[in-house]
């Protein structure tokens, strides 16, 4: 009887044991996100997820706006969202909103391409501003590409745009891999489906306070005076669009991608100039660009050599 006790005893104390290391060894499995990590030596080698910016208008207002870009129902978002003065849902001073960090993935730009890159929301930081411009498709025989569409475009507040730029400055002093042409609308980077932020939107002003991209007023004249009498063939025209980082193919023909494309450039750089039809305006003002930006695309007699893939 004696012997029958210690047995027992032995046996029990053997299944406290193991059922201790149990515990221990998923108690340690379970802090693995708890370790000490030694931060001590850090690579030079790395760059950040960051390449672009994307501009956006919301074209509702600002109750609207915080609602849609941050509940989970509408499938959007975005990293910052600055509201206007004169909306009567929003009371308060100006103020820059941060919706999503900036190392996580917003979902605002959907299919898009610059610079023969694609999945833009991968890459890019976007930014929305409450502006409740708005267009819309018209219905009828008598439309196609060039007038289905008839949009209202409104004023951008200056107090909002101040504010905007100084967020851009404190976005590309913690991003240097983000260059003067990756600072980008939405339209530029969908062309066929989007117009924000629309030819309202003072790309110049931005331009002015150091940050994105803008022709020089002497380099366009001068190209003004060489197209004036005959501009570039329209292959030429969509290889320099292509060059400058605009995703379209070159079908040497004025078709319905090139509309788009030429609409959305114009709202960019021309803006007094944006029916989507080539003018002297456009393309002297996309000559100075690569010009400044992509010097080696233009040849001596001003052509733009490029393949057609």
């Amino acid at each position: 009887m004696h012997q029958l006790s210690i047995k027992y005893l032995i046996s029990f104390l053997a299944f406290a044991f193991l059922s201790l290391n149990i515990n221990v060894a998923s108690s340690n499995e379970a802090g693995v996100s708890e370790l000490d990590k030694n931060e001590t030596y850090q690579s030079e080698s790395f760059s950040t997820r960051i390449r672009f910016i994307v501009i956006h208008y919301t074209s509702i207002d600002w109750e609207n706006s915080l609602k849609v870009l941050t509940q989970e129902r509408y499938g959007v978002s975005s990293h910052y969202l600055i509201p206007e003065n004169g909306d009567e849902t929003y009371t308060d001073q100006i103020k820059i909103f941060q919706l999503v960090e900036e190392k996580n993935r917003a979902w605002h730009a959907g299919v898009s391409k610059w610079e023969e890159r694609t999945n833009i929301n991968d890459q890019s930081i976007g930014i929305e501003l409450v502006n409740q411009a708005e267009c819309s498709m018209r219905q009828g025989s008598k439309y196609n590409y060039t007038n289905n569409y008839i949009c209202l475009f409104l004023e951008f507040d200056n107090e909002q745009i101040d504010a905007l730029i100084d967020l851009l400055k404190n976005i590309l002093a913690r991003h240097e891999e983000i260059k003067p042409t990756y600072i980008i609308g939405h339209s530029d980077i969908a062309p066929n489906r989007k117009y924000d932020p629309g030819p309202k939107f003072p790309w110049r002003k931005l331009y002015e306070n150091g940050i994105g991209a803008w022709y020089e007023d002497e380099a366009f004249e001068k190209y003004k005076n060489q197209f004036k009498s005959k501009t570039p063939h329209i292959s030429q025209i969509q290889c320099a669009l292509k060059k400058y980082g605009y995703g379209i193919e070159i079908s040497e023909k004025m078709d319905e991608q090139t509309f788009y494309v030429l609409r959305s450039f114009q709202y960019h750089f021309t803006p007094n100039h944006s029916n989507g039809k080539v003018s002297t305006e456009m393309v002297s003002a996309l000559w100075a660009l690569l010009e400044k930006y992509f010097p080696e695309a233009i040849n001596n007699d001003s052509l733009v050599p490029c393949d057609k893939n």
